[in-house]
């Protein structure tokens, strides 16, 4: 989904950093093996999350919604040398697809896959997180937020993807679109909870950077 005037948006990319070229081998596998290959985050998103990293220097980021890794490997990059990456999905048809490309980075180690339900895991992780980036399923976006504010440093930056879902925040509402009406409520929860202070961007599909006070 693109916001801006399509030859605005090609000048923005051309004169953004350049996408890795591990990432653009992930990205053509996905295309050629992986169902719904759209939900990846793209060169130019990667990028941004990829400097956004970079400049918080994270020693711990938590990522809700592998998919092919893609979004990981481009947080990855802004990790301290020490630093570690937990990222959960459901699917475990992607798991051993992930590690491959996880494992040809320079992060393979550093990078801890959990496989399931997001809110049965979280619970599980015994530690703090300096930036966490949400990408999952909808309706539980909010769910996600209550279950990882806690485990937010203070400082520590959330980043929500798809929170402009396709142009559908701003259209007349379908009763039955449950995933429009959660990311209305979810967009609102970020505006108000005064634990954080948020900034939607208006980057691809809609990002909101959260900052926990």
């Amino acid at each position: 989904m693109h916001f801006l005037p399509e030859k605005i948006d090609e000048y923005v990319v051309a004169h953004s950093e350049t996408e890795p070229e591990l990432l653009q081998q992930l990205t053509r596998e996905t295309y050629q093996k992986i169902l719904q290959p759209i939900m990846l985050s793209g060169p130019y998103q990667g990028r941004v999350l990829s400097m956004i990293s970079k400049l918080i220097r994270p020693k711990t980021i938590l990522e809700l919604g592998t998919f092919t890794g893609y979004a990981t490997l481009c947080l990855a990059e802004g990790l301290q040398a020490s630093g570690e990456i937990h990222t959960i999905d459901i699917n475990e048809e992607l798991v051993d697809f992930q590690r491959k490309y996880f494992d040809k980075s320079n992060f393979g180690k550093q990078i801890h896959q959990h496989l399931g339900n997001a809110l049965d895991v979280i619970p599980t992780l015994n530690k703090t997180f300096d930036l966490v980036f949400i990408d999952a399923d909808k309706p539980n976006y909010s769910n996600y937020f209550h279950a990882i504010i806690d485990k937010l440093n203070p400082g520590g930056i959330m980043i929500s993807d798809n929170v402009l879902w396709h142009g559908k925040v701003i259209e007349k509402l379908d009763p039955k679109d449950i995933s429009t009406q959660a990311v209305l409520e979810y967009n609102d929860l970020l505006k108000n909870d005064e634990r954080i202070e948020s900034l939607m961007l208006p980057i691809r599909d809609g990002l909101t950077i959260s900052r926990k006070k």
